[in-house]
């Protein structure tokens, strides 16, 4: 019996060329082939128990890294519909997330965090006109030691005078070492959306004022 029908008797198809049809094998399938191969070996060159040995290790570790792909895409999918459900969650809610503008509602104020990387004897809050790079408020915080400081802007400018409501740049500096050091403030935004991203920006969060930001950039949940 030559191969091609070694091959049909065990319900497997061939093709002109080809032995096979589909371009991989199940383990069902190899099993079958690996026994028509030692049934149909030539007799006075059987194969050596190192080459069944190393044939069985291939198409373990190729069999061993499919699953473990599927594993894996299975385990990327519980995860994002995970964090999908958690972001949810969050609409309504406010967040904080690190940004350099807030928003400034109608009878409202800019809230946020800084964290002073050492201690500073006076740490400044500046509101600046997002446009234009104006200065419309400075704010003394005062001195802290090294963690985490709050800020807060009511909306007085400079001139003692209720600002209009928008967004505006916030900006934290302090000197550190004698030298004036520009911060990176966190923001609290209420979250109105979540939007699920196809692209590499995945799953995204949307705050008022400030547009949509990723899920993984919120830093508190308040």
């Amino acid at each position: 019996m030559n191969s091609v029908d070694a091959y049909q008797g065990l319900g497997l198809s061939t093709s002109a060329g080809s032995v096979l049809k589909k371009n991989s094998l199940g383990q069902e399938q190899f099993l079958k082939l690996m026994t028509a191969q030692l049934t149909h070996q030539d007799p006075t060159k059987p194969m050596q128990n190192g080459e069944f040995l190393s044939q069985m290790a291939q198409f373990g570790t190729v069999s061993g890294i499919q699953d473990l792909q599927q594993s894996f895409k299975n385990f990327s999918t519980s995860i994002s519909s995970d964090q999908a459900l958690q972001a949810a969650s969050l609409v309504g809610r406010f967040v904080s997330v690190p940004s350099e503008q807030g928003l400034l509602a109608a009878g409202g104020e800019i809230k946020g965090t800084v964290d002073l990387p050492a201690s500073a004897s006076n740490v400044n809050l500046k509101i600046l006109d997002p446009i234009t790079g104006d200065v419309v408020a400075i704010k003394s915080l005062g001195g802290h030691s090294e963690g985490s400081v709050p800020f807060a802007w009511d909306g007085i400018n400079s001139n003692g005078v209720l600002a209009n409501p928008g967004v505006y740049k916030v900006q934290v500096e302090t000197g550190i070492d004698g030298t004036n050091t520009v911060l990176q403030p966190e923001i609290q935004s209420r979250v109105e959306s979540v939007s699920m991203d196809s692209g590499k920006n995945g799953l995204q969060v949307n705050l008022m004022g400030l547009g949509a930001v990723n899920f993984n950039q919120i830093k508190h949940i308040l």
